[in-house]
């Protein structure tokens, strides 16, 4: 099996940087789950229910701040062109706080949040409806996201295209007679439509469709294109059993709907989409990109059935680096994402610790990439755009040169 390995280089009173993934000749051997949980800690397994609750208080208090100081002090300024910056910076700001609440209610939707399920999917459900997210609808398809990482059939999210995009091959093929489609795909132009579409889009597509998943992640595998809804209580994306609580997650974004009809009636409808629009877009577009980066990298394999396991899956994951933002306002979720696909009940502020006692372990089949996050989103998006099959390895998945 082709794994990837990382190469870093050692600045002194430097954090260490990854260079880059590379391909070593020799494969290492993947050990088995219960090897590397008994190299963690067993305190790093344990959520803390105040420690949880204190950071969903410490971020609905940034939240409620940028809301008071917006609608207190951004309309008394006289200046169009000022008051459009601070608005702009407001929704900049809040989209920032509304990723750090989302990932709380991500540790809810995983139970490491508390050892309370009840207590988990009561903040859950009511942080997700807040920012717009389904929570036990997403809470049940991420579940199984993780079950199945890097499967090919399996997955529920991001599954690799196995041939360039339906929009490159169309105007491909109207430019054949100028232009090679090779050509075309690495065009930017062509990069930047695919990335405003992904980012602008992609969640609310997922939701809506499902798209991206794997073709054998549906629970009902006869269900049409328009019964693969979040929203559907009946969508083949559940089981019948699961059907009550989509119901539920579809009641709270109701009565989110409602509270910012009632709000646009209070203030104005363009107070509101300021408020609670822009960053609601600023929230998707950064998870996204983070969901997207986590499982995207040229040197990271997927796997066909035949090939696939759990511990395989898992680790063909990247950490990356966000710096500040990304250890202390998203929770450290860039940062720590392939121990979390390993152990998903780790809250993540033991998730660090739980890092550096495996990567010893690991070794190369441990993943990262300290590269600029936003510079790797677009290069990503321009060499990763469909996998082909390894010749070398059947079974395995690469991404097309």
């Amino acid at each position: 099996m082709s794994m990837s390995t990382v190469t870093q280089i050692v600045v002194p009173a430097v954090r260490p940087r990854t260079a880059q993934l590379k391909l070593k000749a020799e494969p290492a051997a993947l050990p088995d789950i219960n090897t590397i949980r008994k190299a963690i800690p067993p305190h790093c397994f344990k959520p803390s229910t105040w420690r949880s609750m204190s950071y969903v208080v410490r971020d609905l208090a940034m939240a409620g701040a940028l809301t008071y100081a917006a609608l207190t002090y951004i309309p008394s300024v006289s200046s169009p062109l000022y008051r459009t910056l601070l608005w702009s910076a407001y929704g900049f700001l809040q989209g920032l706080v509304g990723v750090g609440l989302w990932i709380l209610a991500h540790e809810c939707g995983h139970g490491a949040f508390s050892v309370h399920r009840h207590l988990n999917d009561c903040v859950g459900w009511v942080l997700h409806s807040a920012l717009g997210v389904p929570f036990f609808s997403w809470k049940f398809s991420h579940a199984r996201h993780h079950r199945f990482t890097g499967h090919m059939q399996k997955d529920m999210a991001f599954v690799p295209k196995t041939s360039p995009s339906y929009f490159v091959r169309s105007v491909g093929g109207v430019l054949s007679s100028i232009i090679d489609l090779e050509v075309l795909e690495d065009a930017p132009l062509v990069n930047l439509i695919r990335l405003l579409g992904q980012q602008l889009g992609g969640w609310q597509v997922y939701i809506l469709m499902n798209a991206t998943a794997g073709e054998d992640s549906m629970q009902n595998q006869d269900a049409k294109w328009w019964r693969r809804s979040h929203l559907d209580p009946f969508s083949g994306v559940f089981r019948p059993q699961e059907a009550l609580y989509v119901l539920i997650s579809d009641l709270g974004l109701a009565l989110v709907a409602a509270g910012l009809y009632f709000a646009s009636k209070a203030l104005d409808w363009q107070t509101v989409f300021l408020l609670y629009g822009v960053p609601y877009f600023w929230v998707n577009h950064w998870l996204v990109a983070i969901t997207y980066l986590h499982h995207t990298h040229q040197d990271l394999p997927h796997y066909d059935g035949e090939k696939w396991t759990f511990v395989a899956g898992a680790l063909a994951t990247v950490d990356r680096d966000f710096g500040f933002i990304g250890r202390h306002v998203f929770h450290g979720i860039i940062d720590t994402h392939v121990v979390h696909h390993l152990f998903s009940r780790i809250p993540f502020y033991h998730a660090e610790e739980a890092t550096k006692a495996i990567k010893p372990l690991l070794g190369d089949l441990y993943h990262s990439d300290d590269r600029s996050f936003m510079g790797q989103l677009w290069e990503v998006s321009r060499t990763c755009q469909y996998v082909e099959k390894d010749p070398s390895d059947p079974g395995v998945m690469k991404w097309a040169q």
